[in-house]
């Protein structure tokens, strides 16, 4: 029962990284279709985060209560939709609803699964958790050249349509397939309540927020658009920025299968300081020119973000497990809106130097606020 509880929530996560990555592929398909300008490809492919991340503290609440057997299947019912709307749309904003539904209903395949595993694998949770990352992380490969061969054959509509199908699928596996808890575990129950008061008042807590909002965010900001951006800002080929962001999303699969053991042997507080070190190794690197090492930090170091979720989980009870994790979630998602628009902005007015030396600010400043959570015992 526990590999299967594994091999589903995977593969709803594997799905949730697909559908966010998808766009890039098709970007060009949509543009002429319907007649998008750039503001409006972003801004429409932007509302999967916005829409992810309004709805994780309301979320967190549903997981504590009900459990993730059903609403993680609920939600991507909701998802599903988003597909379809997709799919059917004859306008820009319809087909930003069905953007918005998919980052709703895609919400949930994440935190769904680590409130499942806070209970399955509580011993080697860090492992096991990035592993799920790791391993779902290959959606986005999958909406890579294999998307734009299906995208060939059957149009980006067929896509969207069949993906609905799957989507489907998938959540009717869950419901049917998986337990909220291992047989003869109760689920956990609060004792007085509190509820989401209790997790903003964790001053701990708050300090991994703010460390997943400049490392998590800061990470998904340069892969989605600005490590691409500013290669070909520097002259680079088509092949030559497609290598490096291979590299980038290459290593940052490995990083996230390597993250949760060595969390795990060494403790999470300790890994995630010397990784958040490294990736502003690589932001100097790329700020001085040197993009092979740069993005190979930054791709590979930069996936230990993950740990900024899987700490959350040793720092409130079981049973706000759900709300803790999505408030982490929401400053690391959120975090990622932002700093993707901010360097937009930066760059603008200022250039790529001020722009990245801004996000390795950032990251610098959150780490000295973080370093506390290395000595236990601290407040």
């Amino acid at each position: 029962m526990a590999a299967r509880v594994f091999f589903l929530f995977t593969l709803g996560y594997f799905l949730s990284y697909f559908y966010r990555s998808a766009n890039a592929v098709l970007s060009k398909d949509l543009s002429q279709d319907l007649g998008l300008g750039p503001a409006e490809l972003g801004f429409m492919t932007s509302l999967f985060y916005l829409a992810f991340a309004a709805v994780q503290l309301p979320l967190g609440s549903l997981l504590d209560r009900y459990g993730p057997r059903a609403v993680t299947p609920a939600l991507l019912l909701v998802a599903a939709s988003g597909s379809l709307v997709f799919a059917l749309a004859p306008s820009f904003p319809v087909l930003a609803l069905g953007r918005a539904l998919i980052g709703v209903g895609m919400a949930a395949a994440l935190m769904g699964a680590l409130k499942a595993f806070s209970l399955w694998f509580p011993k080697g949770y860090a492992t096991v958790s990035t592993l799920l990352v790791g391993l779902g992380a290959t959606g986005g490969l999958l909406a890579a050249t294999p998307l734009a061969l299906m995208k060939e054959a059957m149009g980006w509509r067929g896509v969207f349509l069949l993906g609905a199908g799957v989507v489907v699928l998938v959540a009717l596996l869950l419901y049917l397939g998986v337990r909220n808890t291992p047989p003869g575990v109760p689920w956990p129950r609060g004792e007085g309540g509190g509820g989401l008061r209790e997790v903003l008042g964790n001053p701990r807590l708050l300090r991994v927020a703010f460390l997943a909002l400049a490392f998590a965010g800061s990470f998904l900001a340069l892969q989605t658009l600005w490590a691409g951006a500013y290669a070909y800002h520097l002259g680079l080929s088509a092949v030559a920025v497609g290598n490096l962001l291979l590299l980038y999303s290459g290593t940052a699969v490995l990083g996230f299968l390597l993250s949760g053991y060595l969390a795990d042997r060494f403790g999470t507080a300790r890994v995630l300081v010397l990784s958040a070190l490294l990736f502003a190794l690589g932001l100097i690197l790329l700020l001085l020119g040197f993009l092979l090492p740069a993005y190979l930090l930054l791709g590979f170091f930069g996936a230990f973000n993950i740990l900024t979720l899987t700490q959350a989980r040793e720092l409130v009870p079981p049973h706000l497990v759900g709300r803790g994790t999505t408030l982490v979630n929401l400053f690391g998602i959120g975090g990622t809106f932002l700093l993707q628009w901010g360097v937009g902005v930066a760059v603008g007015a200022l250039g790529y130097g001020w722009a990245f030396g801004g996000l390795l600010g950032l990251l610098l400043l959150a780490l000295v606020l973080y370093l506390p959570l290395l000595t236990p015992r601290s407040p």
